[in-house]
């Protein structure tokens, strides 16, 4: 057996400077002062090692320095500056790789396909998927699943299933990555579907699939696969991580279970800023102001800095909780205690956190004064919802032509004018905003409630007679709002068309979407059942002050989860305490 031969003393150094970047240094040093400057199997090793120490600015250096660098020194530039989220120059590389006349591998591709997908660049993302069909590599598992990734990243995720549907087997990062791309695009639903699939399939999920799935579900409010999510993490003894426990909290605040969220916070081991975020928020959107708050100044306590978005969380918790002074404390610590810049979101909260209270001369004054120049769309919404929810009918009007000068075509705005032209009784200015409304070619929002029963979501409309027990579902719904009228209950006719007889009025209210649900929900469940449902628009007056009642004359906890918070409605009131 031959004795291996021994390393120069140079290659010996590299070796024993291993990944630290002080060694390497010296060592680069040394190797241009002996004539080793430009040797490639030295600078390979050299640059090798670097990588592993994470220095890739310094790595890139070195490799100009390499004459004729081969396949290899490439793939580790771009797959190290890819993993490091150096996007930009991954892609230099490939293309200097390419006019090299270098082929790559599916390593390559893989690597240059994920910098397309954390840059967002669909166009470059497609001709790199042309040269992987050039080259062969269109059925490997690897590139395949880094293309399912890219394209779910790039809000195409058509031509993600596509690419997926076609692969002939799926490792658990294909699943994921398909799972995710419909998460976050917003087909929760979808991913759901795709998780029971791969369920049918018998790939064992992990970490990152419970993530995503998580998600979807706190999108939907469904808190039943939530729980089966948690409870088969906890018995396939997967690593709670700080990123998997801040999951579970979010899907628990967002399926309406704000006490549980906060059991996982509790025992969680590791915290860091967005695990406090979500907690933060997670009480914000259900009203617990005072909790929220509580738990931001323990965050600060316990030396962490609060970020951009949490802010936004406790403002916003301020806001529907009405605290204004706790408020005005937070958004000035923004800047002298922090030295963060307000954005856009939290000018809005602070106009909401005034606006709630029926402070809109503050509020108005804000706009003016604090923000200045040019205030987002997005302010001046949250004023114009300030004016109408306190029926200051002349603000409102010089409110929304600010809005409708910004955003001309934004139906939203159009309707919130008509509703308060309606409320003031200047029903001749509202067929003019309606008859611009024509002409644009807009058309309100549609609003739309989903009641989950028996792990299955069924989705309502307003007057939606698409169920096939349409008439049992209205029969029951006009015995219980019976019911409700004998109890004191009186529809509130303003938040229904105002152009309609006051008969009309009613059957109008009677049949929004979030009631329609509610009795379905109330009708298909066992006695005592808490009842959930989501609604994609804010929840108008007659159906908070309805569900009310309808929480008394049934004995059920209603738990409502609209566009901007929850409500929870048991024995006849609401957890906002009318403060929404």
């Amino acid at each position: 057996m031959k004795n291996k031969q021994p390393h120069s003393p140079a290659y010996e150094a590299i070796l024993k400077a291993g990944p630290r970047l002080k060694p390497l240094q010296q060592v680069h040093a040394h190797l241009i002062v002996s004539g080793y400057g430009r040797s490639r199997s030295m600078l390979t090793k050299l640059l090798s090692l670097v990588c592993d120490a994470g220095f890739i600015t310094y790595a890139q250096r070195i490799f100009f320095c390499i004459p004729s660098p081969d396949s290899f020194l490439f793939n580790t530039l771009i797959i190290r500056n890819s993993k490091s989220n150096f996007s930009t120059d991954s892609l230099l590389f490939y293309r200097r790789m390419i006019v090299s006349n270098i082929s790559p591998s599916n390593y390559t591709f893989s690597a240059v396909i994920k910098s397309c997908a954390h840059l967002s660049i669909l166009n470059l993302g497609r001709a790199v998927h042309c040269h992987v069909f050039v080259s062969g590599y269109d059925s490997d598992l690897h590139v395949q699943a880094a293309l399912v990734n890219f394209y779910g990243k790039s809000n195409n995720v058509d031509v993600a299933r596509k690419v997926f549907d076609r692969m002939p087997e799926k490792s658990v990062v294909a699943w994921n990555s398909m799972i995710s791309g419909y998460e976050q695009n917003g087909f929760a639903k979808e991913a759901i579907g795709l998780f029971n699939l791969m369920r049918d399939f018998g790939v064992n999920p992990d970490s990152t699939t419970c993530v995503c799935v998580l998600a979807a579900c706190a999108q939907l409010g469904d808190i039943d696969l939530g729980r089966w999510v948690h409870e088969f993490i906890v018995g396939q003894g997967l690593d709670v991580n700080v990123v998997l426990a801040t999951s579970l909290i979010n899907m628990y605040a967002r399926c309406g279970n704000v006490s549980k969220a906060r059991e996982v916070f509790d025992m969680m081991s590791e915290l860091n800023v967005i695990a406090w975020t979500a907690m933060i928020s997670g009480y914000g959107m259900h009203g617990y102001g005072t909790e929220a708050v509580e738990l931001f100044h323990r965050m600060r306590a316990h030396g962490v800095r609060p970020n951009n978005v949490t802010f936004v969380a406790v403002l916003s918790a301020c806001a529907h909780a009405g605290l204004v002074q706790e408020g005005h404390r937070v958004f000035a610590s923004m800047r002298q205690e922090y030295g963060l810049l307000p954005g856009v979101e939290h000018h809005v909260c602070m106009v909401d956190l005034f606006g709630r209270a029926g402070l809109l001369n503050e509020a108005y004054k804000f706009v003016k004064d604090v923000i200045g120049e040019k205030p987002a769309p997005a302010v001046w919404t949250a004023m114009l919802g300030a004016c109408k929810m306190h029926k200051n009918f002349d603000l409102g009007v010089e409110v929304a032509e600010h809005l409708l000068c910004v955003e001309p075509e934004n139906p939203g705005h159009y309707v919130m004018l008509s509703n308060i032209y309606a409320l003031a009784g200047r029903m001749d200015r509202v067929e003019v905003v309606r008859n611009i409304m024509i002409q644009k070619g807009l058309k309100k929002h549609v609003g739309y409630s989903t009641v989950e029963v028996d792990q299955k979501n069924y989705l309502f409309s307003m007057g939606d007679k698409s169920h096939p027990n349409t008439n049992e579902i209205y029969q029951y719904l006009d015995e219980l709002m019976g019911r409700c009228r004998e109890a004191g209950y009186v529809p509130e006719s303003e938040s229904a068309m105002h152009e309609l007889e006051e008969e009309e009025r009613e059957y109008s209210l009677r049949y929004h979407s979030e009631k329609l649900a509610l009795a379905f929900g109330l009708m298909r469940t066992s006695p005592g059942m808490t009842i959930r449902i989501v609604k994609n628009l804010r929840m108008c007056v007659d159906c908070h002050s309805a569900i009310k009642f309808i929480s008394v004359a049934t004995n059920r906890e209603i738990i409502v989860r609209d566009r901007l918070r929850f409500h929870h409605f048991k024995r006849g009131s609401c957890s906002c305490l009318d403060y929404w």
